[in-house]
């Protein structure tokens, strides 16, 4: 009886061993994640660097949330249900408050294929309304099956596109738990449901990928006239800290702003002419000045795409 016992309580003593020694779920998220406190109430989690492989597991964009006394606010959920649901052990080391609300940005797959780990979670969804559908076409749906196959096992069958259950018509302010919020549509510049968010207690802003820090950023052929009219409209707002889409935050938010913001502006002063006057493209591409900017990254996999890309929008904008 004895000999029993103690044979019992041994076993008890080693199931904690036993269980951490358990290897972790097929499709768990283990890149490294690490929530870092940005402001009083504000927080973000930084994706790492470049394109979505099976290396980072698809984490190579960033998400915030703000903790408040009567819940928390998500920005952005991430590149897939395991990501999201990392993203949520982060944010448990921080609170037990519920997440009662998921902004955003826009609806490319790494900024929101997380969503179903927070809908289950009961948070409620929010986006601009131009993303009405964007989980619906065929683009989306080609995004998809690419997106299986590169990221496999993180991204599979069971990942869902949630639409939000709340579409917003444009600028809208709210408060929740003693700290106050401005959602601000920017778009179409990157997409056309660009939304950033300011925490004004904080006065941390969550740009999305409206401003690529420290980098050449990717344009392709958004409406750059209308990206800039929105990055103008960032910098009024003044905030301290800005977390862009990618990379580090900025804790000189203006400076980036308007180093994006002249970027753009350059593209249609050496593109526009050209494509008005009927300028082949290579030919205006190989006499443009690109001293400033050849030497950041991401000039070579983004800058020649971009001016082409613009230098074709120039050219309908000038039919017009």
């Amino acid at each position: 009886m004895i000999i029993r016992l103690l044979f019992s309580l041994l076993c008890l003593a080693l199931l904690p061993a036993a269980h951490a020694a358990q290897p972790p779920k097929i499709n768990e998220a283990t890149v490294p994640m690490q929530a870092v406190r940005l402001g009083t109430h504000s927080y973000f989690v930084e994706g790492l660097p470049g394109a979505a492989s099976s290396e980072n597991q698809g984490f190579m964009s960033n998400a915030g949330f703000v903790v408040t006394r009567d819940g928390v606010v998500v920005f952005d959920a991430l590149a897939s249900a395991p990501l999201a649901e990392k993203l949520v052990s982060q944010i448990r080391t921080i609170t037990r408050q519920p997440i009662r609300r998921v902004i955003i940005s826009h609806y490319h797959a790494d900024h929101f294929y997380g969503l179903q780990v927070f809908k289950k979670l009961g948070a409620e969804i929010w986006a601009h309304r131009a993303a009405v559908g964007a989980t619906r076409t065929e683009e989306a749906a080609l995004r998809l099956a690419q997106r299986k196959e590169a990221l496999f096992p993180w991204v599979d069958d069971d990942t869902q596109l949630l639409e939000a259950d709340r579409f917003l018509e444009g600028d809208m302010d709210f408060e929740m738990g003693g700290v106050r919020f401005a959602l601000r549509h920017v778009g179409p510049a990157h997409s056309r449901e660009d939304l950033a968010m300011l925490v004004r207690e904080d006065r941390v802003l969550f740009a999305g990928d409206l401003v690529f820090r420290g980098r050449v950023p990717f344009v392709g052929d958004a409406d750059s006239r209308a990206w800039i009219a929105a990055l103008d409209k960032l910098i009024t707002l003044d905030p301290t800290v800005l977390v862009p889409g990618h990379g580090a935050p900025s804790r000189t938010p203006r400076a980036d702003l308007v180093f994006t913001r002249d970027y753009l502006r350059y593209l249609r002063e050496q593109m526009g002419p050209a494509a008005r006057n009927l300028v082949p493209f290579e030919e205006a591409y190989e006499k443009t000045d690109w001293s400033k900017y050849r030497a950041l990254p991401a000039f070579e996999e983004a800058n020649r795409v971009n001016a082409y890309n613009q230098y074709l929008r120039l050219e309908q904008e000038g039919a017009e």
